[in-house]
C-alpha cells in the first residue's frame, strides 16, 4: 500500500520535509490513527583519527539516513496487529502535513490529535499522546 498527500501517491518525499504527520484509515470499520514519521534519522560512527603528536582518537562523524517511511504502519499495536492479521490492502496511509522541522512535526501530531478527540472514542488506534514541543520551534517557522 502506497502513501498518498492530496489523492496523489507519494514516491519521494520534499527535500526540506522532516517529517510528516499521517492518518492510517482501516477500511474494513474505518478506525483510524494520527501519527508522525521522520523523514531521516540521524546516525553516528566513528574512525579512529591519527593526531599530529601521533595519539590515536576516535573522530564522531555524523550523518543522516532515510528512515523507513514507506514500509511503515504506525506505531500502535493494536494497529499493527490489524494490519497482520487482515492486509495492508485494507489499509490507506495518507499524508496530511509535510513537516519541516521536529518540533513542528511534533506539534502538529499533537495538534490534531486533539483536535480529533482521538483518546475519546474507540474509533482510534491511538492510545496515548506524547508530546514536548518548545515554542520557539513553532513561533520562527512559517504558518501552519
Amino acid at each position: 500500500m502506497t502513501w498518498t498527500y492530496h489523492n496523489e501517491i507519494v514516491n519521494e518525499l520534499p527535500e526540506d520535509c522532516a517529517g510528516f504527520v499521517y492518518i492510517i484509515t482501516n477500511l474494513t470499520n474505518d478506525k483510524k490513527y494520527i501519527g508522525k514519521k521522520l523523514a531521516k534519522f540521524a546516525k553516528v560512527k566513528y574512525k579512529m583519527h591519527t593526531q599530529k603528536n601521533g595519539k590515536k582518537v576516535k573522530k564522531k562523524i555524523r550523518s543522516k539516513v532515510d528512515s523507513d517511511w514507506q514500509l511503515y504502519y504506525g506505531s500502535s499495536d493494536a494497529l499493527t496487529k490489524d494490519v497482520e492479521e487482515i492486509g495492508t490492502d485494507n489499509f490507506s496511509r495518507e499524508i496530511i502535513y509535510y513537516c519541516k522541522s521536529k518540533s513542528e512535526l511534533s506539534y502538529i501530531e499533537a495538534r490534531e490529535q486533539f483536535k480529533y478527540k482521538v483518546l475519546e472514542s474507540n474509533e482510534w488506534y491511538n492510545g496515548h499522546i506524547r508530546v514536548r514541543v518548545h515554542g520557539k520551534g513553532i513561533l520562527n517557522s512559517e504558518p501552519l
